[in-house]
């Protein structure tokens, strides 16, 4: 097997590492949060991709050529991300899966537009960053705006005679993810009870606990991060209520569980069907875990990115961004989360959003009806 390229890049080590990377015919990276409070985010990202590249070479590489693969640190930070984009371009990087934050993806998407470099986010579920980004901007995973109306949808259905709250963290996902649920509900007639916005990174909520609790809420729907959800409904819990908590994509990771325990249970999210259902995964997930890993959440999905960008390129006879997304745009891939293709703006045309429950310390698909 061809030993696999993997450089993790910090904001102060990609100058060093530079002369090193240049010396590959085909860079590619990926960026999220390696460190910090979403780092789970990061490793699940740098997990797949690794595992991608590996897989690659092994099989000759990418037009003949050996695949090294960067991963840089953004920590969920705009300007971070921008400097390691800029930093990725320093580097010779022509195709960027990544990043993971919205609120990162979206500013670090200009300097790839810029400098001609592809990126497939697999995560990033912001419109905006398909609305406003460039030709060279996708994404393998759905967008706010469908998530937020099977969001709505539920919250008709089973709460619509309760009080419900709005809360999200301030940032491109959080807000995103909040403000397209609050819309689509409203648009069908029914208002929430409070909406508020928070502030991430805290570990005390007891005053939004508080506020919750003043005005009797029966359900509560977090625009935001496993991190300061989970915070939120120990501190419910604590407080004596039982009020139900609703999420998104972003509590996907175990992470949830080891703050809330089981002040956790029955808290539902919303996410794609899990890849590692998938009969297209099946080989990929015994790999992982057999290496130990448990490839959740966005671990395959940016191993989807990194085959999506490959066949293209396969398929143009060339790395160079303009035929590659032509291609992009022409073809149907098949990934380990299924097949995929791409529409004008570079959304996939096969979203799909679900319910998942936590319950004894994991989370599960609910049976759809």
């Amino acid at each position: 097997m061809t030993k696999l390229k993997s450089v993790l890049l910090g904001s102060a080590a990609l100058v060093a590492l530079g002369a090193g990377a240049a010396q590959a015919e085909i860079v590619i990276a990926t960026a999220g949060p390696m460190t910090g409070q979403y780092a789970s985010f990061g490793e699940q990202m740098k997990n797949g991709a690794e595992m991608a590249v590996a897989d690659l070479n092994a099989a000759g590489g990418l037009l003949g050529e050996e695949v090294t693969l960067l991963v840089g640190d953004d920590a969920c930070d705009p300007r971070q991300a921008v400097s390691v984009a800029n930093q990725m371009v320093n580097d010779g990087v022509i195709f960027m899966a990544g990043h993971f934050c919205s609120g990162s993806s979206i500013p670090a998407s200009q300097v790839y537009t810029e400098e001609g470099i592809l990126q497939i986010s697999p995560a990033s579920t912001n419109p905006a960053l398909t609305d406003e980004g460039g030709e060279n901007v996708f994404r393998v995973c759905g967008r706010d705006d469908q998530q937020g109306a099977i969001a709505a949808t539920h919250l008709l259905d089973a709460y619509s005679d309760a009080n419900i709250a709005i809360v999200h963290d301030k940032t491109a996902y959080g807000q995103g993810l909040a403000d397209a649920t609050r819309l689509s509900l409203n648009e069908a007639g029914l208002e929430e009870t409070l909406y508020e916005a928070y502030t991430a990174g805290e570990s005390d909520y007891s005053a939004l606990v508080s506020l919750l609790k003043e005005n009797a809420i029966d359900v509560l729907y977090v625009g935001g991060y496993h991190t300061e959800a989970g915070l939120m409904v120990r501190q419910m819990r604590e407080q004596g209520m039982d009020t139900q908590l609703i999420s998104g994509d972003a509590l996907v990771t175990d992470e949830f569980w080891s703050i809330t325990g089981d002040a956790g249970e029955g808290t539902l999210m919303t996410f794609g069907p899990d890849p590692r259902n998938m009969a297209t995964a099946a080989d990929l997930v015994d790999r992982f875990r057999e290496a130990g890993i448990e490839p959740e959440g966005y671990t395959l999905y940016t191993y989807a990115a990194i085959q999506v960008f490959v066949q293209a390129a396969e398929a143009a006879g060339t790395t160079d961004l303009e035929p590659v997304v032509e291609a992009m745009h022409s073809m149907t891939f098949d990934t380990v989360i299924g097949e995929l293709s791409f529409d004008d703006k570079g959304d996939v045309e096969q979203p799909a959003y679900v319910w998942y429950e936590w319950s004894g310390g994991s989370y599960a698909e609910l049976p759809t009806n």
